[in-house]
């Protein structure tokens, strides 16, 4: 029996055919156990999704629907045995799916078969219940795979030389999705490469207009530079690039080569070009593993010792990618500088992460880093015990300490990308605190180096606090347009619409209902509600909501949930939200991020 659920809820039986599912409300209850995704939902929880207001016996009109679901499923079952797909366990029901197109959708994507990937919509996701809360975020997480995925496809074709059939893909693409940069950057691009100069600047200059007039944004620095490179043609810089990889390449073998690539993209990364580097590193690490040699496999996984301050992933897929190939390599390892590279790299990339492991490799990478006269490796350890610290509010006295060592051991040292760390690593947890003073400090410290080594990303991170402290609208919304947002989607999605909510929930005015809130959706989604006097939808939302992840943001995430907690009267997540809370007593909500606050925590309190 296969699943559908990107586009309509449907099933599958062995045959290919479609299996009856009678009414909304059956397939309702089967969607909703496949969003569980093998886990127990409780019968009441169903009751709950299935109405804003459960009439009486709603209770046995969903055991009656499950019962008319494992006659579809299984109709083959005799009667009074066990049945095998939709089976009870304790107080609810268990759907034992093994096949779902929007898991095998998945994990096309994270083995980078973008195509196959694509090939497997058949519309937007649980179509046929795009207003109910428990599908909300599953939608959300998919629909943001699959714009991902069509761009991942088109910058494979690029690489391939299918340069023009990229194009109508991606023409079709920004018209549905005018917001996505990389859309446009990536249309411009195969419109160039394929030798349409005029068609390229042309889409440079509708997607600036659409974003400057539609959205009120400027064009992020991928597009401006893209311009740029069109009308100079990088003539100059592409010829001497060009002769002297081929020169390199007549003179080297495989294994070299790559160990230079790793180079290369981390110089890439720290002067901004994230998007190249996303591009090729994982490619990287592949061909090193089919190499067959481990310790090369190792050296090119933990090379790329390119500092981290936000922790949420740009590309949970490809960072899961790596942790998993960092893990294959690892047991092989009995070099400590080595094992301390591999283990501080599971700790970074596993980041927003509430699992037990890379806490244990953020830890046994400082463990080994310290025994080791090698200040590079010890300050890459300390970075993934940063990623780490963030698992629960009120930490922003040891990440101070963190950023401070980080400084020092920086500045003795000459790494200049460690000290840009450790001073944004102050600067924000001196703005958990609103000592301000400490926070401008660190922030000119922070431009100044990187000012000084082209380090340009610096001045994302510092323009959103200069926003902070200015607190407007427009200050955010400035902050927002001072990157591209290809670079960073880990950090960009969502974020200025939750800036500037969180500026208008402190203000007491109105918060955006259309705005598109990103990853943030589940944790402001109840105020959203509440706002429109949806009083017991709210309650609802607030029922079934999950606990934030770790991050920078995760203070924001509950102060937001307390606040929602506290206008719909939901005693049970006020309590859960005030005891998260209760370690930031003294720091402002969200302002570890260094990029918005709501306010005191001890309001929330």
């Amino acid at each position: 029996m296969e699943f559908g659920v990107l586009g309509s809820v449907v099933a599958w039986d062995d045959a290919g055919e479609l299996v009856a599912l009678k009414g909304p409300r059956h397939r309702a209850v089967l969607a909703r156990l496949i969003v569980a995704r093998g886990r127990v939902v409780p019968a009441t929880r169903l009751v709950d999704d299935l109405w804003v207001d459960p009439p009486e016996g709603a209770l046995s009109a969903v055991r009656t629907f499950v019962a008319a679901l494992r006659r579809s499923l299984e109709p083959e079952r005799a009667p009074r045995t066990q049945p095998q797909l939709l089976v009870t366990e304790g107080p609810g029901y268990v759907l034992k799916a093994t096949s779902v197109d929007a898991w095998r959708f998945e994990d096309a994507v994270k083995a980078g078969e973008y195509e196959t990937a694509l090939k497997l919509w058949r519309g937007p996701a649980y179509a046929d219940f795009a207003g109910e809360p428990w599908a909300q975020a599953e939608r959300v997480r998919l629909t943001e795979l699959r714009l991902l995925a069509v761009e991942r496809l088109a910058e494979a074709r690029l690489t391939a030389g299918q340069a023009a059939t990229a194009v109508a893909e991606l023409d079709a693409h920004v018209t549905d999705h005018p917001w996505r940069e990389e859309g446009w950057r990536l249309l411009a691009l195969s419109l160039y490469q394929s030798g349409r100069q005029a068609d390229a600047l042309a889409v440079l200059r509708r997607a600036r207009a659409m974003l400057v007039e539609q959205l009120g944004i400027d064009p992020g620095t991928a597009l401006v530079r893209l311009e740029a490179d069109i009308l100079n043609q990088a003539v100059e810089s592409a010829s001497v690039w060009s002769v002297t990889a081929a020169a390199y390449q007549r003179t080297t073998g495989a294994k070299a080569q790559l160990e230079s690539t790793v180079g290369m993209l981390r110089s890439l990364a720290v002067t901004g070009e994230l998007a190249e580097v996303r591009r090729h590193r994982l490619a990287a690490i592949a061909a090193a593993e089919q190499l067959g040699d481990p310790d090369l496999a190792a050296r090119v996984i933990g090379a790329y010792d390119v500092p981290a301050i936000w922790t949420r992933s740009d590309d949970e897929a490809e960072a899961a990618a790596i942790v998993r190939a960092a893990e294959r390599v690892l047991p092989t390892q009995d070099h400590p500088a080595l094992r301390a590279r591999l283990l501080a790299t599971i700790a970074l990339e596993s980041r927003g992460s509430s699992a037990a492991r890379p806490l244990e490799a953020a830890r046994e990478a400082e463990q080994i880093a310290r025994t080791l006269d090698d200040p590079a490796i010890l300050a890459f350890a300390l970075n993934g015990v940063f990623i780490q610290s963030c698992r629960q509010a009120g930490q922003s006295e040891t990440r101070d300490g963190i950023g401070a060592e980080l400084t020092a051991l920086a500045a003795r040292h000459a790494l200049p990308a460690y000290e840009i760390l450790g001073h944004l690593i102050r600067l924000q947890s001196a703005c958990a605190i609103a000592d301000h003073t400490a926070a401008d400090e660190h922030a000119a410290a922070a431009d100044a180096l990187g000012a000084r080594h082209d380090s340009p990303l610096v001045g994302v991170f510092t323009s959103w606090y200069a926003a902070l402290r200015a607190d407007t609208p427009t200050a955010y919304t400035q902050a927002a347009t001072h990157h591209p947002a290809t670079a960073m989607p880990g950090l960009d999605h969502g974020l200025l619409p939750l800036a500037l909510a969180a500026h208008s929930l402190r203000h007491e005015l109105p918060i955006s209902q259309n705005a598109d809130y990103g990853p943030h959706m589940p944790w402001i989604q109840p105020l959203l509600m509440i706002a429109q006097g949806k009083y017991s939808y709210a309650a609802r939302l607030l029922s079934h909501v999950a606990p934030p992840p770790p991050g920078l943001l995760l203070e924001a995430h509950w102060a937001l949930l307390a606040q929602a907690a506290k206008a719909a009267d939901h005693q049970p997540l006020l309590a859960k939200a005030q005891a998260a809370l209760r370690p930031a007593a003294a720091e402002q909500a969200g302002a570890q991020s260094g990029f918005l606050t709501l306010g005191p925590v001890a309001s929330y309190l």
